[in-house]
């Protein structure tokens, strides 16, 4: 442990960060692994697999996963700025490159390289849009407000036409969070509303599988019948088959014919295997380090770090919610993981990335804070001297 006295990286990092936000994560990514090894075997042996395939890739991917948020973390707002930068512009032209060249996964197609870019894409625009709506704040000669509207469309559209209409409804939900912070007006708080309602019409009308799934949500013996709404069905009947304490880990019956058991639904076979009371014991993780991170982004002086603060905690708790909600069949269903506890590299390493962000960002600086006083006092001294000596030189001369 370091001492308080040493004036080294680490030790200032460590009396810096927010500790309880660190255990919070921690506690997560542990879940994460307990319950990969409880739902993902089933589905490894329905592919053909050994039974702890995804197991043992889960525990790899953890390790590059707390080294990539601890070295992230290190970064001073400056840094965060321009690694973001680069993730979002290598993030971009591999989307690019996922929709001319990427393999068609279920309709769509959002891999390449065997990651998913649009994962690494989110925590990246989070900061940029920050970075633009601050400097908007604080600076009337940089076109900062405008920047920050115009990045919103230039990074939905090619998530539009993978199409990912998931990363592309939590991305805007967090922009017009950033936007109503931003304190601009009414008008365009209504205008940009409209607009979003009415793309989302225009999904509903001219997207198959948009359509489909909302028809499926609101009525589910559309389209097909009950073989629609098999995977939620399912998913509830995880939930009552667990009670409020589950059968016990291993025990479940119910994952054994839930698709995604692994990755969109791990909620619900911590339902099935550990009972509602495990699930709402995450859930309120979930809560902890969302209210932790609205209330050290409220504390913060700087601009940009309240904003990118307060987005990356936004993000982060919105897509926690709506993967919950897939799984309590309170939303129509979305490709969306739990974050830190559904399996997949690329959400692990996305997700470290938006998480380091957020330790950077939130970190106390009391270092600058002292150097800010001292130059303030030393301008403060200088003009008291400069006061004095005109006093002086009118008595001198009047």
């Amino acid at each position: 442990m370091a001492a308080r006295t040493e004036r080294s990286a680490l030790a200032n990092w460590w009396w810096t960060i927010d500790r309880w936000m660190l255990a919070a994560i921690g506690a997560l990514i542990v879940i994460g692994l307990v319950l990969t090894m409880a739902g993902s075997p089933p589905v490894a042996e329905r592919l053909g697999l050994p039974p702890f395939h995804f197991v043992h890739r889960q525990a790899l991917a953890i390790f590059p996963t707390i080294a990539v948020m601890l070295l992230v973390s290190f970064l001073s707002p400056r840094q965060v700025r321009r690694a973001a930068l680069i993730i979002f512009m290598i993030a971009m032209g591999l989307i690019i490159a996922a929709l001319l060249f990427g393999h068609e996964v279920k309709g769509s197609r959002r891999w390449i390289f065997g990651i998913q870019p649009s994962e690494f894409l989110k925590p990246a625009f989070v900061i940029l849009a920050a970075w633009a709506f601050s400097e908007g704040g604080k600076r009337k000669d940089v076109p900062g407000n405008f920047l920050a509207i115009i990045l919103l469309p230039m990074t939905i559209a090619p998530l539009i036409l993978q199409p990912d209409f998931g990363q592309t409804l939590l991305i805007s939900i967090v922009w017009g969070a950033l936007f109503f912070m931003a304190g601009l007006h009414w008008f365009w708080v209504f205008g940009i509303g409209g607009a979003g309602f009415g793309g989302a019409l225009l999904a509903y009308k001219f997207v198959p599988h948009v359509r489909s799934r909302v028809l499926k949500f609101l009525d589910p013996g559309s389209g097909g019948g009950i073989v629609d709404t098999f995977q939620v069905d399912t998913a509830l009947d995880s939930f009552l088959s667990g009670g409020w304490f589950g059968k016990g880990p291993g025990e479940g019956t119910v994952k054994r014919i839930l698709p995604d058991a692994h990755t969109d639904f791990i909620f619900a076979v911590t339902g099935e295997e550990f009972g509602i009371a495990a699930c709402l014991f995450i859930a309120a993780i979930f809560a902890f380090i969302v209210l932790r991170g609205l209330l050290q982004a409220s504390r913060n002086d700087d601009p940009f770090c309240r904003f990118a603060a307060a987005g990356l905690v936004m993000m982060f708790g919105i897509q926690s919610a709506i993967n919950m909600a897939v799984n309590l069949h309170l939303i129509p269903a979305k490709g969306m993981t739990l974050p830190f506890i559904s399996y997949g590299g690329s959400s692990l390493v996305s997700l470290a990335i938006g998480i380091g962000f957020l330790i950077a960002v939130t970190r106390k600086r009391p270092g600058e804070r002292i150097i800010a006083s001292a130059q303030a006092a030393q301008r403060g001294s200088q003009m008291s001297a400069l006061k004095g000596y005109e006093a002086a030189r009118r008595e001198i001369y009047p």
